[in-house]
């Protein structure tokens, strides 16, 4: 089989595992009344099928990751989509709800690694010329299964809510039966000193636990007395806390999951802040179809449709993105996409709007993501780390992305609550687009035009050093 063909198989085998993965949280919504019928659960309770899921999908992205840089990318892929497919029997299975959001954390922890680890097979797999395209077509999976998840959850209900899990044993067989066969077996020429970061790995998993339960417990309609519950300052204390441990473990780890040297170089830390700011702006479009309740006096559902613009923009704008940086390099691309996000949050947030303005706000946000969710931010990550830590880079990546959704979920909410909610959720983007605008000056630190296509990648272990920063 010629290059391209064995590339575009290989990009066919990573499209299916992460729609699989993406589709899981678009397609869970329509599960959970029946689910909370089925066992009698309250909304309290409910509201942890969610966030169960974000706390070991945080857990899993690193830690998945990482371990492709050490055991080969295509075992950690396989891995990660059993995993996923694991969790998802469990969760059909469930005798009781604690089963069932037991089920949810094995799913979760297989999902973290899908994303990451496949592109960091993109990176192995395609050449450099090519590599936005490809990473671009591989982030518009998340917008299709937007458009996708509501349809075949509806669908897949008349059968039973279990269905909306079982869906994922099949497709998890055939992607697993296809990575065996057309994924690089690359685990012979990872390094084999050392053993796993296990001290890194426990210290990081108590502090992302701690920070996501603690955060999670401030309640956004009593902000900001619930910053007194039990819960919140114990478990920010211990996230606090587990900091300067992780660091200490992470100097001394052989195989570190977050490599130190990542914050020793200027342009991985421009995109850990720009990736914080992104997740933010992913929560922040959570929110919308209550904004559109609020402020059009239009149903919940209907409100979902009219988030159809954003969506189909983003699904449009990825490709492009990546077809933009194999030609003038991250560094515009970026700053477009920041711009365009500021902007459509600015005009969400100004005020009354019409549905024209609504409409078009929507399309600049759905623009603005698309220039910085799956090509463009991975894009420098796998230029500044070498080969045998892009995995790592990955999902550190994938964690500060996840950090920024936990932390903008609790300010958005929280502002909204203080605003009346509904029509108040425009007064909790305003601050949105402030983020966005306050991290543009970073993205200076990127390189311009085709000057990372012209450098060459360092080939082990380390990041580009400091050295190589004035380049």
């Amino acid at each position: 089989m010629s290059a391209v063909p064995r590339q575009a198989t290989i990009l066919g085998v990573l499209f299916a595992g992460v729609l699989m993965a993406a589709l899981d949280i678009a397609i869970v919504g329509p599960a959970l009344p029946a689910v909370q019928a089925e066992f009698g659960v309250g909304e309290r309770p409910l509201s942890w099928v969610f966030s169960i899921y974000v706390l070991f999908n945080l857990i899993g992205a690193p830690l998945l990751a990482a371990c492709s840089d050490r055991y080969g990318r295509r075992r950690l892929y396989m891995l990660s989509v059993a995993t996923f497919a694991a969790g998802s029997a469990l969760v059909a299975a469930a005798p009781s709800f604690g089963m069932l959001l037991a089920g949810r954390a094995v799913q979760a922890f297989g999902a973290g690694g899908i994303f990451p680890v496949a592109s960091a097979v993109v990176a192995d797999a395609v050449p450099h010329e090519r590599r936005g395209r490809a990473l671009g077509l591989i982030g518009a999976v998340f917008g299709v299964a937007f458009l996708l998840g509501p349809l075949l959850g509806g669908l897949l209900l008349r059968f039973g809510w279990p269905w909306l899990f079982l869906i994922n044993l099949p497709i998890a067989a055939a992607v697993i039966a296809a990575s065996v066969v057309v994924l690089p077996d690359d685990a012979a020429r990872r390094e084999r000193p050392g053993g796993f970061d296990a001290g890194g790995a426990f210290t990081l998993s108590v502090l992302l636990a701690a920070a996501a339960i603690g955060i999670n417990a401030v309640d956004a309609s009593s902000f900001p007395r619930s910053l007194g519950a039990p819960a919140v300052w114990p478990c920010m204390l211990i996230a606090a806390a587990a900091v300067p441990l992780l660091i200490a473990a992470e100097r001394r780890a052989a195989h570190p999951i977050v490599p130190p040297e990542f914050f020793a170089n200027r342009r991985l830390r421009a995109v850990g802040a720009i990736g914080l700011a992104t997740g933010a702006v992913e929560a922040g479009m959570v929110f919308v179809p209550a904004l559109a309740v609020g402020a059009f006096g239009v149903d919940p559902a209907s409100a979902s449709l009219m988030l159809l613009p954003l969506v189909l923009t983003l699904i449009a704008g990825a490709p492009a993105a990546g077809w933009f940086l194999d030609r003038i390099g991250p560094r515009p691309v970026i700053q477009a996409g920041l711009v365009a996000t500021a902007a459509g949050l600015a005009l969400l947030g100004r005020g009354p709007l019409g549905l024209v303005e609504f409409y078009a706000a929507g399309m600049l946000v759905g623009l603005g993501l698309s220039a910085l969710l799956g090509a463009p931010l991975r894009y420098v990550v796998l230029a500044e780390v070498g080969d045998a830590r892009r995995g790592a880079g990955q999902g550190v990546l994938t964690l500060s992305l996840g950090i920024g959704q936990l932390l903008g979920s609790a300010a958005i909410g929280a502002l909204a609550a203080s605003a009346g909610g509904g029509a108040g959720y425009a007064h909790a983007l305003w601050p949105l687009a402030l983020v966005i605008v306050a991290v543009l000056p970073v993205t200076f630190r990127l390189e311009s035009g085709r000057a990372a296509a012209r450098r060459p990648e360092p080939r082990r272990g380390a990041a580009r050093g400091e050295a190589e920063e004035g380049s």
